[in-house]
């Protein structure tokens, strides 16, 4: 199958399943619906990684660290409040390791990919385009937020999101994208972006 083929069959599965969930969370079923959202997450990492057109090495190792790396500094902020703030997760998430759904990481991977895919291309230093697609990446943050509160994704102590919650995502966010993009091991085409642009719409529209 041509590329552009696959890629336009991908990015149609994500754009259904993405409205049927906007859909479904707007009906008496909307707890079944948030019962799916580790499917939704692995759903899409599954049609972003089937987008790709190179699988070195060098490209699932960088999948991996930002997983794990995602996952050790939600463990840091969760257990000792030293990053992000005061928080804990609920239970929409699915498997808990210590307290962190193991998909969290994989969510990481979802937002350094796409949101660096934006900036890819564009001709200017590359510590720049990280710093860019890690405020795309902390505006997303901030959008989901409230979705994720009223959802039960995770708890904020007093119900107050901290300034500092955005400050940590803002620095975590542009050192992972400096990673990828550094390392070459981002790919910009329609499914990498579109993703981006189809959580940025799904979330804001759950927040209306």
């Amino acid at each position: 199958m041509k590329a552009a083929k696959k890629q336009n069959i991908l990015l149609l599965v994500l754009i259904i399943f993405y409205t049927v969930g906007l859909i479904g969370l707007h009906t008496t079923s909307r707890m079944s619906f948030l019962a799916l959202t580790p499917f939704n997450l692995l759903l899409s990492f599954a049609c972003l990684y089937l987008s790709f057109s190179n699988y070195s090495v060098k490209k699932h190792i960088d999948i991996l660290l930002i997983g794990v790396s995602g996952y050790v500094v939600e463990w840091i902020g969760v257990h000792t409040s030293l990053l992000f703030g005061h928080y804990q997760y609920g239970t929409v998430l699915g498997f808990k390791l210590d307290e962190i759904p193991l998909i969290i990481g994989l969510n990481w991977v979802l937002l350094t990919f796409t949101s660096t895919a934006i900036v890819n291309k564009w001709q200017i230093p590359t510590l720049l385009k990280a710093l860019i697609a890690g405020a795309l990446m902390t505006i997303l943050d901030w959008i989901i937020e409230p979705v994720a509160i009223r959802s039960g994704f995770w708890s904020w102590q007093d119900g107050i999101i901290p300034l500092y919650n955005y400050i940590c995502w803002m620095i975590f966010s542009s050192v992972f994208c400096y990673w990828v993009l550094s390392r070459k091991s981002v790919e910009t085409n329609k499914v990498t972006v579109g993703l981006f642009m189809i959580l940025v719409m799904f979330f804001a529209i759950l927040n209306r």
